[in-house]
């Protein structure tokens, strides 16, 4: 089930982000005793006139994941990435069903 909230997720940051690439991503399950999702590490490569906006909008940011919700998102980190700038964002999924 986290595969579908990762693909979600990245679909949801190039949505918001666009125009935009994800050069990486991955996802790991996670779990506490009371919910179960998954940690996403995700590079975000947009222009650098978007990268303050889109770090500001996105720990209020309502993302519609089915089936999931966005728990924490948090970008960690952004660099140059030639004439683009890189966000590094982590986020926190959690089922919902």
């Amino acid at each position: 089930m986290t595969a579908n909230a990762h693909r979600a997720l990245t679909n949801a940051l190039l949505k918001l982000a666009t125009p935009a690439e994800i050069p990486t991503s991955r996802e790991r399950p996670w779990a506490s005793v009371t919910f179960t999702g998954a940690r996403h590490w995700v590079s975000l490569s947009v222009g650098p006139a978007r990268a303050d906006e889109i770090a500001a909008m996105l720990p209020d940011h309502e993302f519609d994941l089915p089936g999931h919700l966005v728990a924490d998102i948090v970008v960690t980190g952004t660099k140059p990435d030639g004439d683009r700038a890189l966000l590094e964002i982590e986020a926190l999924t959690v089922e919902t069903h």
